[in-house]
């Protein structure tokens, strides 16, 4: 258990330090911990060290788990690209959608969620880099399907998500963030989240307003893809 409370330890410690050189309170700035192709008890035992949420990509890996700590508190978030017949599950057993970027996923996830439990809080990926390999729709298309969203029941839209193209380049990293948080200031809807920011660039991420910082690596260690 050590390995993962010591990396914990020290993703808060890089968190609190880049909400401090930016001026922001590091209570606004939430950790999802990001545990696909990781096993249920990794997530034990970073729940055992104050983790709550978690972000997962593959759907039945994550039912799988779910249903082996039914004893935890914990939020699951999906993060993960969407296909149209995934959704009535994401809808049932999820808390948190980072990456929707379709109208036709959103309206089955609303009419998918089932009524007793509360709004699915959802974020629209947006393709910032113009990668042809990542999903999100591009900015040009996010103002109609923003406003299409809000008009949906049984979710709330919470604000925009972004995975850019990696580098280390801080000023691209940097640009890329402020990116997102302009085009999400643009809709003058009332947002209140930014998923950006993963284990290389949290810094670039919070500077730039990040309310969720995605930490797989960093966390766990290297994911282990040997069984896809």
């Amino acid at each position: 258990m050590s390995t993962i409370a010591e990396n914990i330890a020290k993703v808060g410690a890089r968190i609190r330090e880049a909400a401090q050189a930016s001026g922001r309170d590091c209570a606004g700035i939430g950790l999802l911990a990001v545990s696909k192709t990781k096993a249920a008890a990794a997530i034990r035992q970073a729940n055992a060290c104050g983790v709550a949420d978690f972000g997962e990509n593959y759907l039945q890996e994550a039912l799988e788990k779910q249903r082996e700590l039914t004893d935890l508190a914990l939020t699951w978030h999906f993060i993960g690209p969407i296909q149209s017949n995934k959704t009535k599950p994401i809808a049932e057993h999820f808390a948190w959608v980072h990456s929707v970027d379709r109208l036709k996923v959103a309206e089955r996830l609303s009419a998918q969620r089932p009524p007793h439990l509360p709004p699915l809080n959802i974020c629209l990926q947006v393709n910032v880099s113009f990668e042809p390999s990542k999903s999100g729709c591009s900015p040009d298309e996010l103002p109609a399907l923003a406003q299409a969203v809000t008009q949906l029941p049984n979710i709330r839209l919470r604000g925009l998500m972004t995975i850019p193209e990696p580098t280390d380049d801080r000023a691209l990293q940097h640009a890329a963030f402020a990116r997102l948080r302009e085009l999400q200031n643009s809709l003058n809807l009332d947002l209140d989240t930014l998923s950006m920011g993963m284990s290389h660039d949290l810094e670039a991420a919070i500077a730039e307003g990040a309310t969720w910082v995605r930490i797989g690596t960093a966390l766990f260690g290297a994911r282990d893809y040997s069984h896809d």
